[in-house]
């Protein structure tokens, strides 16, 4: 659970982190064959407003 702030949308402060980073859902770099990193969503726990996208890994571009 990771408290940023009050969420925009709703007012909760409540916050938590997800993963997107199976297969496709990764970033890779746009001029790089290989090399890819999952991105961690922070988002309200009350209604699912996202509050930030952030490359878990950016030394990989």
């Amino acid at each position: 659970m990771t408290t940023v702030g009050f969420c925009r949308a709703c007012g909760n402060n409540t916050f938590t982190q997800g993963k997107l980073g199976n297969g496709y859902t990764s970033v890779t770099p746009v001029d790089k064959m290989f090399g890819s990193s999952p991105l961690i969503i922070t988002f309200c726990k009350e209604c699912g407003e996202v509050a930030s996208i952030k490359v878990k890994n950016p030394k990989k571009f």
